[in-house]
């Protein structure tokens, strides 16, 4: 049996595969993110930088797992939101919020998700696949009030972009083009190829609880 390992704490992800059939093993993996990033070149690319934290997520949890089954995939994601071409990560503040939503209100920008599906099998890696995705996401503009309220909440503050779409951050998105689960944060259509490219089909891991 295969088991299915996902290096990150968001429960939003987390949701996103237990509606689809898998429940997976959760670890996180305390990778510092704007270490990786700035220790990339200038002018890495945006879909390279969400990419390679999504390989650094993945590997930091797989060094920890090896002993959990002699078959398992460990699934890394990272989330950023295309600005006028400047990637914007966990704003962590309510001020940072605040200024990314006045940046963003009533336009639309990017939403591209790195992923990295490592497979190992008796401790030992034995496949790798990585892609990234983009989706297109058009804002409303909240009224004063209805931001203040949001920012308030706290949710937007730890998430990409200062937004949710499954969330509150729902009501002030119009619209989106492309895949909704990938605004989440780990898009399945994409994840069942890179799966399917380490020799693992989406059919093989429903309905198996996490341990």
């Amino acid at each position: 049996m295969t088991r299915f390992v996902l290096a990150s704490a968001s429960p939003a992800r987390r949701e996103v595969l237990r509606s689809a059939g898998i429940d997976p093993i959760v670890r996180v993996s305390d990778v510092d993110e704007d270490a990786v990033a700035a220790a990339l070149p200038d002018g890495t690319p945006p879909d390279v930088i969400v990419v390679e934290l999504a390989k650094a997520k993945a590997a930091a949890v797989a060094v920890t797992i090896l002993d959990l089954s002699a078959d398992h995939v460990v699934v890394g994601c990272d989330s950023m939101l295309l600005v006028d071409g400047e990637l914007q990560g966990k704003p962590h503040t309510a001020e940072v919020a605040r200024a990314r939503w006045g940046e963003m209100a009533g336009r639309s920008a990017d939403l591209v998700t790195g992923h990295c599906v490592l497979r190992y099998r008796n401790g030992e890696l034995t496949a790798e696949a990585v892609d990234c995705s983009s989706t297109t996401v058009h804002f409303a503009k909240p009224e004063p009030d209805e931001l203040d309220a949001y920012l308030a909440t706290g949710e937007p503050l730890q998430v990409a972009g200062a937004f949710t779409l499954d969330g509150l951050g729902g009501w002030f998105v119009d619209r989106i083009e492309g895949d909704p689960s990938s605004v989440i944060g780990i898009g399945l259509p994409l994840l069942r190829r890179l799966l399917g490219d380490v020799g693992v089909s989406v059919t093989q891991l429903w309905g198996h609880p996490a341990s």
